[in-house]
């Protein structure tokens, strides 16, 4: 028990994973209940922040991780604010906005405006080397195709969608490539209305996907129709890097909060349920356990299935369904005079049909100041994925010797790196595949069943740190709000 002013007993909320999402959870609690609630976070590794890592050496700020947060999604924005990090807020540099993309082992430029399934500029992607004609040609159909209708099963895949709109080469191209740059996905596999919902409603509301895409770059200016690729100017990072966020929120944590190298073997209902005890039982792999009022499982889908077997099977079942794609990012430093032609754009993303064994890389000193010292360039590799599985499974020599071969390639560096590190992420990144959102209405009513449980983090609702924030802050704020009223009626 913990009792707290005037010797009243507080409830307890125990939160299940210390990666951003567990840590933005846990640090809600102190924010909407400072003194009312008691939370205590367990994480089962010797450290917090999940995915993010962030080192320095040698002058270079590395990161293993994600290097970014979207800001038009803005729960993590808001909450670097909130905890004094606003002046840390470090947007994309202006310089080199661009995205390339390999063409028959070339890096050649994106279209300008071409935002991930479509243009939204005509003249460029007409003059574009990426497409042949026939591939522009089909593409071009999307302008006077009628509206698709939803499939039998009321989902599809964005192979199908993108297949059907602009034409197998365009897929191929460049919505693949682009996608899996976010996803480490298969297109054939991936849920549009769980990923892209944006371009279904483009369809619905507009017909055509370029006509859709045209309004909307009319509409947000001249910058947004000029961006390729990605939309680079809504990408924020922290100029200390990623692991600043972690740290901060850490920081702010009673004493006694987080309990590292504490891993939970299943969660249950207590004998007190309906009693006057607590009504829930985190049992550890230690064979310790801890009572809570609330709990909030903040772990990958598949790291809580096993958890809640016991408690109910079917929403351990749901859990596992839910797939993940394992990946690598493997960082190399050069000194700038070794590098024959110096990036200049943010990165470049690879087609699987160009059966290179990268799935796309990152400019890291072109994409943000103060990242690498003046006569060296820093960048990032992406290796595996679910369309490359067997390439996460090198051993470290294998898989940097597999890097610098494509670097050769692509861009003619033969040096020796000033520096090079490898962070492997098994099974980090959730599949949202066809039929993503059935999945996760499910498990969401079994959860509905259990008062007092939670879920939270990427296997939901969105992949994106900012995601992350939003859902761990949101699972929060429900439970906070059914104690309050167990607590009322009491």
């Amino acid at each position: 028990m913990s009792p707290g002013d005037g010797g009243t007993v507080r409830p307890r909320l125990v939160v299940v994973g210390g990666g951003i999402t567990g840590l933005a959870a846990a640090h809600r609690v102190v924010e909407r209940a400072p003194g009312a609630c008691e939370v205590v976070l367990l994480e089962a590794s010797d450290r917090l922040g999940g995915v993010i890592a962030t080192e320095r050496r040698d002058g270079f700020l590395l990161e293993g991780g994600p290097d970014s947060f979207i800001s038009e999604k803005p729960a993590a924005i808001d909450l670097c604010r909130r905890i004094g990090l606003g002046d840390q807020l470090l947007p994309t540099s202006d310089h080199f906005r661009r995205t390339l993309i390999v063409r028959d082992g070339r890096l050649v430029p994106l279209p300008d405006g071409f935002q991930l399934l479509g243009p939204t500029r005509v003249l460029p992607f007409l003059l574009s080397p990426v497409l042949s004609l026939g591939g522009k040609l089909a593409a071009a159909k999307d302008l006077v195709l009628p509206r698709g209708g939803p499939p039998p099963d009321g989902d599809e895949s964005l192979a199908s969608f993108v297949r059907r709109r602009l034409g197998r080469e365009v897929l191929d191209r460049l919505a693949q490539p682009l996608a899996g740059g976010i996803y480490t996905a298969d297109p054939e596999t991936l849920s549009l209305a769980s990923t892209m919902p944006r371009f279904l409603e483009l369809e619905r509301s507009h017909r055509s996907v370029i006509l859709g895409l045209r309004a909307q770059a009319r509409k947000a200016g001249a910058a947004a129709a000029g961006t390729s690729g990605a939309r680079f100017g809504l990408f924020v990072t922290l100029r200390d890097g990623m692991a600043t966020l972690p740290a901060a929120l850490a920081a702010r944590l009673p004493d006694g909060t987080v309990r590292l190298g504490t891993c939970v073997r299943r969660i249950a209902r207590t004998a007190d349920e309906r009693g006057a005890g607590r009504a829930w039982r985190v049992e550890l792999a230690s064979g310790a356990s801890l009572d809570a009022d609330a709990v909030l499982v903040a772990l990958p889908a598949p790291a809580a299935a096993p958890a809640l077997a016991h408690l109910d099977p079917e929403l351990s079942r749901g859990l596992d369904a839910i797939g993940y794609a394992s990946s690598a990012v493997v960082t190399l430093a050069y000194r700038r005079d070794r590098v024959p032609s110096p990036p200049q754009a943010f990165g470049f993303v690879v087609p699987a049909t160009e059966r290179r064994r990268v799935i796309a890389g990152s400019f890291t000193d072109v994409k943000y100041t103060g990242r690498a010292p003046a006569d060296a360039v820093l960048m990032r590799l992406f290796v595996g994925g679910a369309l490359q599985p067997e390439l996460f499974g090198l051993d470290d020599d294998a898989m940097m010797r597999t890097a610098r071969e494509e670097l050769r390639d692509l861009l003619g560096i033969t040096g020796e790196p000033m520096l090079s590190w490898i962070q492997r992420w098994p099974a980090s990144m959730p599949q949202y595949h066809v039929g993503h959102a059935r999945r996760v209405a499910e498990v969401e009513r079994r959860v509905a069943m259990l008062p007092g449980l939670a879920l939270a983090g990427n296997a939901y609702h969105g992949v994106g740190l900012a995601d992350c924030v939003r859902s761990g802050e949101a699972a929060t704020d429900f439970l906070l709000a059914t104690l309050a009223g167990e607590r009322r009626d009491a």
